[in-house]
């Protein structure tokens, strides 16, 4: 299987022990991180034309993502 660039060990390398207990732990962030994976993969086929989709609809993933990661990262905020 190929690497996906993105994941949240590589985003939050400083907050790895962080995400896991996290997800364990806190229920919607373990449903953020949930659907962050799928759509982080979804860009990753996208990008790499495994599954290709309209370019809007990959803008439209990318956001998603962003807003995931956004929303993820304020949670790890909170809980330093």
């Amino acid at each position: 299987m190929s690497h996906t660039p993105h994941d949240l060990a590589e985003e939050f390398p400083e907050h790895a022990g962080k995400l896991h207990a996290l997800k364990v732990s806190h229920p919607h962030f373990a449903r953020l991180a949930e659907e962050y994976h799928e759509v982080n993969r979804a860009v990753h086929r996208a990008e790499s034309k495994i599954e290709p989709i309209t370019e809007e609809a990959e803008t439209e993933l990318r956001r998603k993502r962003l807003a995931l990661k956004d929303e993820i990262a304020g949670i790890l905020r909170q809980e330093s």
